[in-house]
């Protein structure tokens, strides 16, 4: 997998843009994502979505430390020990696939872009959703 860097022009009123990027997984489908802080607070407001943990090199490039789906329910909210171990595994930002149809396709994408970390365990274990 490998991130690909997106340009953003600066969005309406003056705002400053969301920055994007994109990762291609496994299978080569290219997955477009916001890049966020790793923050505890937005967890809460995830939604529906595809996160992965990313730490940055001294080069700026980008390596996968984590990926999980969050539903909405509340049984598949990522939860604060996720973040925790994606911190303890050097990630300081989260990047977020919402463009997912549905949790079955948000499955598909984590085995896409799935992460040979000591982390990565089944959904099971990270969130108490069945993998």
């Amino acid at each position: 997998m490998r991130e690909v860097r997106l340009r953003t022009a600066a969005s309406l009123r003056g705002t400053p843009a969301l920055a994007l990027s994109a990762w291609r997984g496994r299978s080569g489908r290219r997955y477009v994502v916001g890049i966020h802080e790793l923050a505890e607070l937005e967890l809460d407001d995830m939604g529906e979505a595809v996160v992965m943990a990313v730490r940055r090199d001294s080069a700026g490039i980008g390596e996968l430390v984590a990926v999980a789906a969050a539903g909405s329910s509340p049984r598949e909210r990522l939860t604060r020990n996720w973040i925790a171990r994606a911190r303890h595994g050097g990630a300081t930002e989260m990047h977020v696939h919402r463009l997912a149809e549905d949790e079955a396709e948000r499955c598909e994408i984590v085995a896409d872009l799935h992460v040979d970390r000591p982390m990565d365990r089944p959904m099971d274990q990270i969130t108490g959703v069945a993998a």
